[in-house]
């Protein structure tokens, strides 16, 4: 069998000499290294990389025939001009030689500088290195590259850990008898005298209307207990009993754990469901680890029921796909701690991911990423993807059969799924699917159905450049191919759905961040301006787009879901163009995700909601996932919104979230009076609040493990806020007195999370890898003392400048400083996060 696979390994690569032997010199000869040198560079917001070229062949590297391709923030061309930079579109460019590039002979290596946006974080490190030969232009070979910052960061990094540690000064440590065990928090949890044993021969006792929640709990416990639970009837003993009744909501229920019997009531199925998980979260976290025979469950009374009827978690699988399997473990998550919506954004620039039957171009390309000069066969990589189409977080995508399997899982699980088609920008994927569809066609002489859903006006000239660089990422809203396209594509999600048999209430449909200057230069908009007096400017296309779409939906029962844009038109504020809110649509129950909360826009979601629009806060600087932890140059994630950890959901106040935000997008803290001003939420505006929403995006997000070190701890935060009533916190008006309940609030919070969530998280639903916070470190009179921000949590140590691994030494109280002294913080398992350096 050996022989074999070397056999088939020396085809392999002799394939791929004699391929490499028609370009100039061989591209696994070639090691790239990209060091940034300074940052910033010249007092200005950009960086300056030093790019150097090592040739450990046997050909000389020529100067052209070649380019190399990379993903990166905005680059350009540096001082030297040796190695000039071109961008392709989107985070997509170019690097080649200029006239300064001399031929590099074997065994030599040549420099350029290039620059590029300033470096926060290793996010803005580029990636995805291939290179093109002239003589080969479909063919893109990756490279070996080395990525570094020889820019200092120790004295930020200290700054960081001092902070750090002061936050977490104000985490006490509270025994775990102590702590409520169910998360979110219920509205009234009472202990009372004695435990429930749970063992194999517990008998399930259900109302006829709750028998798909029956079913679940016992597949539930077969994973605890070894085996299923038996369907019981008329027990009094050792039984679960799933029972109609109470009134506290469609989603409330009432649970009781005595001795001998578990009751749970509720008026239906989501009531019911809602209680099981709370009846899970009450077996101990060692329950998920593997199959028992016996559990103490504590006796208790709850009575429970949601804040919120909106409970979302947004799963951006366009930007980098996730696969199935992946999907059904965060559904498994949403509804362990009673979230409610799951929203798939499955549509954005770089990628289309789910099938639509009739239309295979858009996951024939729109779904595929990898080189290519036209884009027919798959789109430009993104994100690192690199030229090959194989790989698994550029491409793929959702079969009707998974999207429906998909559907099922959730559906079981009281969690409904509201689909993203992102439209009118964000849509270069589906642009260029239909463009390979309108080729394809066209060569074949069928000119009415290659433009039947062509999305683009092929004499536009419209110059945009979208906020993520590209400059052909907009539908012509013009075009009637454009919503016989939207139709076609609702009406394949309807059936989807009704083959599920799930509920399909809305379609999202985007409409955010549209460039200024598209459309304006489009023969199909000048005409439809001529024939439509209504439409003065290219700015009025927004209410005729959005109507359009809006009376599609209507007609399918459907009401329309977008980003906040969907309310908004253009306006003059303080003599500046700005988008104001949209009055014309305030009546056609759209439902807004509130996303912008920043500098000029803190009131927006405010003023949506007041002016009677349905808004779903998702306001970025304490809801989007995707941000970064903290500012630590070697923490991955986003920081153009702020910076989000564990803290940030849980301060969140939905009525008055002005209250909350103690920090501007750059970190920094607000003065007082910031907020003096700003439109306040009114009664009537409070009821137009349908609930709360976590966006997580996944620009960085390469692979599974990448989305949950993002997805949690935080995403607990989330559940207790859009799940718990309003603390007591959020509305005490004295500043001082709320600061105080705030601090007793969040260290109890913290306690919960490290004792109870995360060790059930180490293996319930096959386990997940949530990030393991950074230790807090100051040093006092030579000594280093550290602390950590959840407690049961545990930090070792080394004094050789090696990673600490689950056997070094214990941190307990404080040690003596040394230079080569690394410090890393363990759960139970041990498991590490990542090692920081003392820096004295």
């Amino acid at each position: 069998m050996r022989k074999s696979v070397l056999i088939i390994f020396s085809v392999m690569m002799s394939a791929l000499a004699l391929a490499q032997s028609k370009n100039p010199f061989n591209a696994a000869d070639v090691r790239l290294s990209w060091q940034i040198v300074e940052n910033p560079y010249a007092n200005t917001t950009q960086a300056r990389a030093l790019i150097t070229l090592v040739n450990k062949g046997s050909k000389p590297i020529p100067a052209k025939g070649w380019k190399i391709y990379f993903n990166a923030t905005t680059t350009r061309t540096g001082p030297d001009k040796i190695l000039l930079v071109d961008r392709v579109n989107g985070d997509l460019f170019a690097l080649y030689p200029g006239s300064g590039f001399k031929s590099v002979a074997p065994g030599d290596s040549i420099s350029s500088s290039v620059l590029q946006g300033h470096v926060k974080d290793i996010t803005d490190f580029p990636k995805g290195f291939y290179i093109v030969f002239n003589n080969e232009p479909e063919k893109g070979y990756p490279l070996l590259i080395d990525i570094s910052n020889q820019v200092n960061t120790d004295q930020s990094e200290k700054a960081l850990a001092e902070k750090v540690y002061r936050q977490n000064q104000l985490i006490t440590d509270v025994p775990a008898a102590n702590l409520s065990p169910v998360l979110p928090t219920p509205v009234s949890y009472k202990r009372t005298a004695g435990t429930f044993k749970l063992n194999p021969q517990v008998k399930i006792i259900n109302d006829p209307a709750f028998i798909k929640e029956a079913t679940y709990f016992k597949e539930e416990l077969a994973k605890v207990l070894g085996s299923k639970p038996q369907t019981g009837f008329t027990e009094k003993y050792n039984v679960i009993v799933l029972q109609k009744g109470g009134n506290n909501g469609a989603e409330g229920y009432q649970l009781q754990v005595t001795p001998g019997r578990i009751t749970i009531s509720a008026t239906n199925g989501a009531g019911i469901f809602y209680g099981l998980q709370s009846l899970k979260n009450l077996l101990p976290a060692s329950a998920w680890a593997g199959t028992q025979k016996n559990f103490d469950i504590p006796a208790v009374t709850i009575t429970d029921a949601p804040r919120f009827e909106h409970r979302a978690f947004m799963m951006d699988v366009a930007r980098n796909f996730q696969p199935k399997s992946q999907v059904i473990k965060v559904i498994d998550l949403l509804s362990f701690y009673k979230f409610n919506v799951l929203h798939m954004h499955f549509v954005d620039d770089e990628g289309w991911r789910i099938e639509i039957p009739g239309l295979p171009e858009l996951t024939q390309t729109g779904s595929t990423r990898g080189h290519s000069t036209n884009e027919l066969n798959a789109i430009n990589p993104a994100y690192g993807s690199g030229p090959d189409t194989t790989n698994q977080a550029g491409s793929g995508y959702y079969s009707k059969q998974e999207f429906v399997e998909i559907l099922r899982y959730a559906n079981e699980r009281h969690i409904k799924v509201i689909p993203e088609i992102e439209t009118p920008g964000h849509a270069r994927a589906a642009i260029k699917a239909m463009n390979a569809r309108y080729e394809r066609l066209m060569k074949l002489g069928k000119k009415a159905e290659a433009e039947q859903y062509l999305l683009r006006d092929i004499n536009d000239k419209s110059s945009y450049r979208s906020v993520q660089g590209f400059s052909d990422n907009v539908i012509n809203v013009g075009l009637p191919s454009v919503y016989t396209f939207l139709e076609k594509v609702s009406d394949e999600l309807i059936a989807m759905y009704k083959e599920a048999g799930a509920p399909l209430q809305t379609i999202h449909f985007g409409g955010d961040e549209v460039p200024a200057g598209v459309w304006e230069k489009s023969p199909v908009i000048a005409d439809l301006m001529r024939r439509d007096s209504s439409i003065k400017n290219t700015s009025d296309l927004w209410f005729y787009y959005f109507g359009k779409v809006n009376n599609m939906l209507k007609s399918k029962s459907l009401y329309l879901s977008g980003w906040e844009e969907i309310g908004l038109t253009s306006g003059m504020v303080n003599g500046r163009k700005r988008l104001v809110v949209d009055p014309r649509f305030a009546n056609e129950n759209f439902h807004t995700d509130v996303w912008n909360n920043l500098a000029g826009n803190e009131d927006l979601a405010y003023k949506l909601a007041n002016a009677g629009y349905k808004v779903v806060l998702t306001n970025v600087t304490n809801l989007y996932l995707d941000l970064a932890y903290n500012t630590s140059f070697y923490e991955r994630g986003q920081y153009w919104g702020g910076y989000v950890d564990l803290n940030k959901p849980f301060s969140f106040i939905p009525y008055n979230y002005y209250k909350n935000q103690k920090e501007n997008e750059q970190g920094q803290p607000l003065k007082a009076g910031y907020f003096d001003g700003k439109e306040q939420l009114t009664e009537a505006g409070k009821r137009n609040i349908v609930g709360i929403q976590s966006p997580l995006w996944a620009e960085v997000i390469t692979s599974p493990e990448k989305q949950e070190y993002l997805l949690l701890p935080k995403l607990l935060a989330v559940a207790e806020r859009a799940w718990a009533p309003d603390p007591q916190w959020a509305t005490e008006p004295e500043i001082a007195k709320s600061e105080a309940m705030y601090n007793q609030a969040w260290g109890a919070f913290a306690n919960k999370v490290g004792k109870n969530e995360l060790p059930k998280l180490d293996h319930y639903a096959g386990g997940f890898q949530y990030r393991i916070p950074t230790p807090g470190i100051v040093i006092e009179n030579g000594l280093v003392r550290a602390n950590v921000q959840l407690p049961g949590f545990t930090i070792r140590y080394t004094t050789d400048g090696t990673e600490p691994d689950a056997n070094s030494r214990l941190f307990t109280d404080s040690i003596p400083y040394s230079p080569q002294l690394n410090l890393r913080v363990f759960n139970n398992e041990g498991r590490g996060g990542r090692t920081v350096k003392v820096v004295q």
